[in-house]
């Protein structure tokens, strides 16, 4: 069995596609593309497609994650120009490579956000963010299965950072053209996760910072955390340096 490990993205309007809409988009995909897929075993087989830490419903992505089994070997470079051209614009590969080294989801340690918040001067966004990193904790709350949840908002955050709109370079998922404040988000994977939102309900909380439209969330990267640096990394370097060093590596040891 080969396991390939894919990096997609959800840009435009396929950001309001739920995790459902998007297994169902993908499995055509496959259909289409005559991938020969590995399925489960029971009386209901489905594809064994294995989705990691998916962005929540309504924020773009350009760094997401899934890892696929099959049961006949295919390039990756090939499989990736296959899937893309049975998948919709908007949901694309950008990235393909055989599994190699076990635990893609562990390595997964934090995200990359950028958050655009129009309607706001990047002055008000600055001393927001100073607000928000000189408190110690930032208590917010979440409506769960079990009622609303409190937790705080402000361990979680590696790094949080205001810019003008003109002092980046334009991402594909980001709408309109005029002068914004933009925020870049590091935040590390915890229990219980810290979102977007969350790190905007706190700025709201300590500096009453409000955008008076919805805010557009893109998720930049995701991977390891480098805790010297404070930046995040290629999830999938392992893999493609273990196929490098040794290409013939028995694939029924990947995970």
């Amino acid at each position: 069995m080969q396991r390939i490990r894919l990096r997609y993205t959800k840009r435009g309007r396929l950001r309001f596609t739920s995790h459902r809409d998007f297994q169902r988009a993908f499995e055509r995909a496959l259909r289409r593309a005559e991938v020969p897929m590995a399925y489960s075993a029971g009386f209901t087989p489905h594809p064994k497609v294995s989705y990691a830490n998916a962005a929540p419903t309504g924020t773009g992505s350009e760094a997401e994650y899934l890892e696929i089994a099959l049961t006949a070997p295919r390039d990756p470079a090939e499989l990736r120009e296959l899937l893309n051209d049975s998948l919709p614009d908007g949901l694309d590969v950008t990235d393909s490579v055989e599994a190699r080294v076990s635990g893609l989801a562990d390595r997964l340690q934090a995200s990359v956000w950028e958050l655009r918040l129009d309607g706001v001067t990047p002055e008000d966004a600055e001393k927001a963010v100073a607000a928000f990193l000189a408190a110690e904790t930032v208590e917010v709350q979440r409506r769960a299965k079990n009622g609303m949840r409190t937790f705080d908002a402000r361990a979680a955050v590696a790094g949080l950072e205001a810019h003008a709109s003109e002092a980046l370079r334009p991402q594909a998922d980001r709408p309109g053209d005029q002068p914004c404040a933009i925020l870049r988000l590091v935040v590390r994977h915890v229990t219980p996760a810290v979102r977007p939102d969350d790190v905007l309900s706190g700025l709201r909380a300590v500096a009453d910072l409000a955008p008076p439209v919805p805010v557009a969330v893109t998720r930049l990267a995701q991977g390891p955390f480098d805790e010297e640096t404070g930046t995040v990394t290629d999830p999938l370097a392992p893999d493609r340096e273990a196929v490098t060093a040794a290409p013939t590596v028995d694939q029924g040891t990947a995970g």
